[in-house]
């Protein structure tokens, strides 16, 4: 039979673990550090000799090799100083960290290629002026008719499918009825749509069939198929986060369904439904290849979202990066800039939103 310190060393803790405090996993002291750091040196040393000996150039295979090592490496001491489990933990926190920075980088360079381009034709002049009499190698000029369009297209899309798309949330979650089946089908399969479908519908019914001709109002129908499923997934999400001890109280009290909903579970959703909304918004915003199709774009200022060409933002950028001008070029990217901004000040709208909700909930 194993004494105590036995079955200690055997399962990963020193051999006076049971004496001593527990041990945590997630406290982080300098003496990591300093291990994380003599591990990375160490690989590099052994990366360093690997390379020589074999004589292989190549800063991919270096970093690979290097990190593949490291892991190597910094196990071998976590394990000998912590114990087994610690080492486990603290390599997977490598890797999981590795991870994210590799999601987060790109997004990075992204936001600082946009910023150092488009920076150069950002001024007052580019929100309050069109480019209806404004040459391709003149200076000034703006993007105001197309953040009008982008503004009422997308405005009227939300004022349409939010209140749809809220209503079919509730139906699919709160009310459950026969059809909830299918409906939540019709949602999914619309959800992988892509966008350039909805802009071939409506332009083969609204412009070419009916005759309606291009305008912003297509745009916005293009742009309300692609709305609704986004709104109403991350509805329906919000709505099952209610806890069911409201509704059951709710019920119990003699309130009918209709009223639980409207009174108990839609005010306990609400910052989570706004932030629904907003995440749609922010996808709609962006969107260029249904408005092509729908709304063709123009230089003109068009306040009428009903009747004649529009453009909007997407366009604007599409048409003059395409233009072998690079003044036309430097606009595009200032518009680029304006649409990074506005997607990212919506999504950190959602974002404190959403943590508004989380707090509350708890």
């Amino acid at each position: 039979m194993m004494d105590l310190d036995d079955r200690s060393a055997v399962a990963g803790f020193p051999a006076n673990a049971a004496d001593d405090v527990p041990i945590s996993t997630q406290h982080f002291h300098p003496v990591d550090a300093a291990e994380i750091a003599a591990s990375a040196l160490s690989a590099a040393a052994l990366t360093w000799l690997l390379f020589s000996a074999i004589a292989w150039n190549g800063a991919l295979g270096a970093v690979i090799i290097w990190y593949v090592t490291f892991l190597l490496v910094y196990r071998s001491v976590a394990r000998a100083v912590h114990g087994q489990l610690v080492a486990t933990d603290r390599v997977m926190t490598v890797v999981m960290a590795t991870g994210a920075t590799l999601a987060f980088v790109p997004l990075v360079m992204i936001i600082y290629f946009v910023v150092s381009k488009g920076t150069k034709y950002l001024d007052t002049g580019f929100f309050t002026e069109t480019l209806e009499s404004v040459g391709p190698q003149d200076k000034g000029g703006g993007a105001f008719h197309s953040i009008v369009g982008t503004l009422e297209q997308v405005g009227l899309a939300a004022v349409v499918a939010i209140p749809v798309a809220i209503l079919t949330a509730i139906y699919l979650n709160e009310v459950k009825g026969r059809m909830a089946r299918g409906v939540r089908f019709v949602i999914d399969s619309m959800s992988g749509l892509p966008s350039i479908v909805a802009g071939l519908f409506v332009y083969s019914f609204w412009v070419v069939e009916l005759g309606k001709g291009f305008s912003g109002f297509a745009g916005s129908m293009a742009l309300l198929v692609l709305f609704v499923p986004t709104v109403t997934r991350a509805s329906e999400e919000m709505l099952r986060i209610v806890p069911d001890s409201l509704r059951e109280a709710s019920l119990a009290l003699g309130a009918p369904q209709w009223k639980t909903v409207l009174r108990v579970v839609l005010p306990n959703a609400r910052s989570g439904l706004i932030s629904a909304a907003i995440l749609g918004t922010a996808r709609a915003i962006g969107e260029t290849a249904p408005m092509v199709l729908t709304v063709l774009g123009s230089s003109a200022l068009n306040w009428n979202v009903f009747s004649a060409n529009q453009d909007d933002l997407p366009l604007f950028i599409l048409k003059l990066i395409r233009s072998p001008n690079e003044t036309q070029i430097a606009r595009a990217w200032t518009g680029a800039l304006v649409l990074v901004v506005l997607v990212l000040l919506l999504f950190t709208i959602a974002r404190v939103l959403g943590r508004g909700r989380r707090k509350a909930t708890r």
